[in-house]
């Protein structure tokens, strides 16, 4: 991709957030955003980097939905959590977009078999056995959004991301949720998908069942767009990707965050690096929970996690 199109700057629906970046290599030289020359070049950026980019595992691109139905998936993929995620692109602003999407959705919800043996072939069997049906996601990647896609992602009930993207300079592009919802009628982004045995407070001590509470309402109340997933074995909290993974033990609450460890002073019996090493749920820096005071302690990382998803 080539820099081509200098951006006139939007408003907040239509468009570009009113934001200046600098290049103080050899003085100050303001780097101009644009837009890629056509939506495959942000389809491709995107598809190459999908996991780091976007929490999702790249399956499948141009996927044809066959001759009656007529149409082609930009990209397939599965998220952290194992959710069957359909990514849609547009060059700039298309009001199109929101609707093309959930168009697939509903073809993706009929066939589920063929997206399941789409799975076990590209990541294997035990990613193709732990889909998770009811909470299958639309992103939608595209140059701007309208002020009705903002508000019409709201009235569905479907998991929808709306990703704005910005090139910068050659090397740069910048990523930014501007809208994201949860599969939930009354608009609320705190939503829970499956009973999970190894974190459902039913199964706790009274103790931890109030501590479980407590980390619940903390990371719920990050900020905007948090949305909580049950999975078996673990919670997951995340944006646009996972920022916090809790699952409980019978004396501690063990939470799994986006956070590099070597960022980080470790304090034996409170944070351990557990990067290459197995666990429930995501990420590499793992916070062991007895008390509302190691909550307070751990607050500031839950921030940094956050903010990196």
């Amino acid at each position: 991709m080539v820099l081509r199109d200098v951006l006139a700057r939007q408003s907040l629906s239509g468009g570009w957030l009113d934001l200046k970046l600098f290049d103080t290599t050899n003085g100050v030289t303001e780097v101009t955003p644009w837009l890629a020359e056509a939506e495959a070049d942000v389809q491709a950026l995107v598809e190459s980097a999908m996991e780091p980019m976007l929490g999702v595992r790249f399956l499948t691109t141009e996927y044809s939905t066959g001759p009656v139905h007529g149409g082609r998936i930009d990209s397939l993929g599965l998220d952290e959590n194992g959710s069957p995620v359909i990514v849609e692109y547009k060059r700039a602003t298309d009001p199109g977009v929101l609707s093309q999407g959930l168009f697939y959705v509903a073809w993706l919800m009929d066939h589920r078999e063929e997206f399941e043996a789409l799975a076990r072939e590209r990541l294997g069997p035990a990613a193709a056995a732990g889909v998770l049906w009811s909470t299958p996601r639309l992103i939608c990647v595209a140059g701007g959004f309208t002020r009705y896609d903002l508000h019409a992602v709201r009235e569905h009930r479907r998991s929808i991301d709306l990703v704005r993207y910005t090139m910068l300079g050659e090397h740069h592009i910048a990523l930014e949720t501007v809208a994201s919802v949860a599969p939930q009628g009354s608009g609320t982004r705190r939503q829970s998908l499956r009973g999970g045995r190894g974190t459902s407070p039913r199964r706790r001590t009274d103790a931890m069942a109030e501590l479980a509470a407590v980390v619940d309402e903390t990371l719920l109340g990050l900020g905007e767009g948090v949305t909580k997933v049950e999975r078996k074995q673990y919670d997951a909290y995340q944006r646009l990707r996972n920022f916090a993974c809790v699952t409980g033990r019978q004396d501690k609450l063990l939470v799994y965050l986006k956070v590099a460890p070597a960022t980080v002073e470790l304090v034996p019996g409170f944070t351990r690096d557990v990067t290459g090493l197995g666990h429930h749920g995501t990420g590499d820096l793992e916070v062991q929970l007895r008390s509302e005071k190691d909550v307070e302690r751990a607050l500031e990382l839950f921030r940094l996690s956050y903010a990196a998803a």
